[in-house]
């Protein structure tokens, strides 16, 4: 049987909202800046919240965009941290991100999945409202004059699910509305928020500035950092059961290659690395693509493809930059035509799962997390007239 080879349209299938944290002020500016670069299929991505998933749905189906609808977790695999070994991420052994791709929509999560999520997201929000409370004691200590309020930050920056980066971009604007829009003020005011260190980045440059508060204050080894506590971590087994439940498909974030060409103990091996997700359910993985060389995506994402993997890419757009949603290796790279190809196949993977889940039978895994991988070219074949059907 001949296998399907779609023609391929532009995919961003990882993005964060402000039901999160993202670099967009709201969903619809997000998807318009799709339309305008003619990416058509847009999967949101948002960190342990599905609130954003209607107004996507809403917001796509008006600008005839494809909408996946996905959602993302930190867990921890205590096998690996018990090891010593960096999973995806790069500096806390065991600590593993892990997506859920094509809930079904609207969801709806039973007990006891729902408690548990609810219980992961108010201790998330709760580190961060220790973490203000520590910040406001380091503002203080340095004779800064500035004070965050936590409810306020909630209130004004977010949409119910408060991150460590709202805290920087509070600050930032709090530091901004006391010098008056004087940059020299500006910098000598940052510049005791850091404890004696000049500001590097320009103070027009607002997501530059961030990242600075975040680096220097809210990281391990910032000032303000507070560490997080294990409640704030399902086990890995955990967080799959619950994406499982929701109707997603569990999908590993590779990490892969950082900007000195180094991978964590776990993704180095690409060939141990693919045995041991089969061993663990996970069929589907994913790429933020502007994170890693174009050398190392196509050999990561071609043995993954090739080998039986579910591959998507995406963007994250889960900083304050403010960068393209058209899908680059890193420095801007454009994605080789085999890329894009790969990428548009898993999310007509992702697509026909979804569109099969939402009419109340099983997808693409079933509630194991067992793929029906020897039907990944008829899951291609669907999820392409899927997503043909909604952007035409």
């Amino acid at each position: 049987m001949k296998k399907h080879r779609p023609e391929a349209v532009k995919v961003n299938a990882h993005l964060h909202t402000p039901y999160s944290f993202s670099a967009f002020d709201d969903i619809p500016q997000a998807l318009d800046m799709a339309v305008q670069e003619g990416v058509k299929v847009v999967g949101i991505n948002d960190f342990y919240t599905m609130e954003g998933y209607g107004e996507w749905a809403r917001e796509c189906r008006r600008r005839r965009l494809c909408p996946l609808f996905n959602i993302e977790f930190i867990g921890l695999q205590e096998e690996d941290r018990a090891a010593g070994i960096r999973v995806n991420d790069p500096n806390n052994p065991g600590r593993t991100y892990l997506s859920g791709k094509g809930l079904a929509f609207p969801v709806d999560l039973t007990e006891p999945s729902k408690s548990r999520l609810a219980a992961v997201r108010k201790e998330s929000d709760n580190h961060v409202r220790r973490m203000c409370g520590r910040l406001n004691e380091v503002l203080a200590e340095r004779g800064t004059g500035l004070v965050l309020d936590f409810d306020a930050v909630c209130r004004e920056l977010t949409k119910g699910s408060v991150r460590e980066r709202h805290l920087a971009k509070a600050l930032r604007l709090a530091a901004a509305k006391a010098t008056g829009g004087d940059a020299e003020a500006f910098r000598a005011l940052l510049e005791k928020v850091f404890g004696g260190v000049a500001l590097k980045a320009d103070p027009t440059d607002a997501a530059a500035v961030e990242n600075e508060i975040r680096g220097k204050l809210l990281k391990a080894g910032g000032a303000a950092f507070v560490p997080e506590s294990p409640e704030a971590f399902l086990p890995l087994e955990d967080v799959t059961r619950l994406i499982l439940r929701a109707g997603g498909i569990p999908t590993y974030p590779f990490l892969a290659d950082d900007v000195n060409g180094e991978f964590t103990d776990f993704e180095r091996d690409l060939e141990r690395a693919a045995e041991t997700l089969k061993k663990r359910h996970l069929w589907s993985v994913e790429f933020i693509t502007g994170r890693n060389s174009l050398e190392t995506l196509e050999r990561y994402a071609g043995y993954l493809h090739d080998a039986g993997f579910v591959v998507t890419f995406g963007s994250e757009h889960n900083t304050p930059a403010a960068e393209p949603i058209t899908l680059t290796a890193r420095g801007g790279v454009p994605l080789s035509p085999r890329l894009m190809q790969i990428g548009y196949e898993g999310a007509c993977v992702v697509a026909a799962h979804q569109d099969i889940v939402e009419s109340g039978m099983q997808g693409y895994v079933d509630e194991r997390g067992l793929a029906d991988v020897e039907k990944r070219d008829e899951y291609i074949e669907y999820g392409d007239q899927v997503i043909k059907a909604a952007i035409s």
